[in-house]
């Protein structure tokens, strides 16, 4: 799961992860669409794909990527206590400010 964490620390790794969220895309449009290098998006394409969050799939001389959710959904799992938390911290305060008197003027 580190892998997956330290990949995602990384903001333009995140942005290939939003496109990807709609299908898979080769190489060249996630150069187009993120306005950089290919070499940096293959970077960080490898490093999305060692941490399973990614897959290839090579059709002739292309490669398409597309989104693995598994690793998504054990990083949800991790931060789901921590949504609880603040859930019920908003919670508490909604119902603290709904109890206070209203302000007339």
């Amino acid at each position: 799961m580190a892998t997956a964490f330290a990949a995602l620390a990384e903001p333009r790794r995140r942005e290939i992860l939003d496109l990807l969220r709609t299908g898979e895309r080769l190489v060249g449009d996630l150069v187009e669409r993120l306005e950089v290098t290919q070499p940096a998006v293959s970077k960080h394409l490898k490093v999305l794909r060692e941490a399973g969050l990614v897959e290839v799939r090579q059709d002739a001389q292309r490669r398409w990527y597309r989104l693995r959710p598994e690793p998504l959904a054990e990083v949800d799992n991790w931060i789901a206590p921590y949504r609880a938390l603040w859930h019920d911290r908003l919670d508490a305060l909604e119902r603290h400010l709904d109890a206070m008197p209203d302000d007339p003027g």
